[in-house]
């Protein structure tokens, strides 16, 4: 096994131990998403997928809503701590610095996006918020949390990402309703990327 086959058994394994129980899940899913949209994606890419919330996990190190004024703040402030956590863990395995320093932006950006690759890797990780996460954030945060969840990933999904969401489909009326409801309502802010 090499040091990047390590870096992601490691990575695995800090989200493993989440208390948010869709973590790991979303971790695999996001990845899985990337590689459905581009096969080719390269190793930079492949792992800030894997990793792009594992400061989530980390209860001693997350960044946690209340403590900003707003939810675009706290977002931002998550992909750096985010960014921050998987550069340690790639120093201490030894991982090239040019692929080191591709994955911290890729990660800091994986939010707003910026560029093609941020956009497909925050594409990704909303498609497999609506995949995977949205039906287990409804049942804990409840409709009015999910409501406001669901407009904020619509809006930052591109068009071809939108298209892929409207195909998924919940097994809970009121939680479909919901996603229905922000695809009839939410304004199309969607942007090329606003990553600093």
């Amino acid at each position: 096994m090499n040091n990047i086959d390590n870096l992601k058994k490691k990575i695995m394994g800090i989200i493993s131990k989440s208390s948010v129980p869709e973590d790991p899940i979303h971790a695999i899913n996001t990845l899985e998403w990337l590689l459905k949209m581009d096969p080719d994606a390269d190793e930079a890419l492949r792992i800030a997928a894997l990793g792009h919330d594992i400061e989530r996990a980390m209860e001693n190190r997350k960044v946690r809503r209340e403590e900003f004024a707003d939810f675009i703040a706290f977002k931002k402030a998550h992909a750096i701590n985010s960014a921050n956590v998987l550069k340690e863990l790639m120093t201490r395995y030894g991982i090239d610095k040019g692929l080191m320093d591709d994955v911290y932006g890729l990660v800091c950006c994986h939010e707003t996006g910026g560029d093609p690759r941020s956009d497909l890797l925050r594409d990704a990780d909303s498609l497999s918020f609506f995949h995977k996460n949205l039906p287990m954030f409804f049942d804990r945060e409840g409709p009015e949390r999910a409501f406001e969840r669901c407009i904020w990933g619509y809006e930052r999904l591109s068009p071809e990402a939108r298209d892929r969401v409207k195909g998924f489909s919940y097994n809970n009326e009121e939680l479909s309703l919901i996603v229905t409801t922000v695809f009839r309502k939410a304004p199309n802010k969607y942007s090329e990327g606003v990553c600093e």
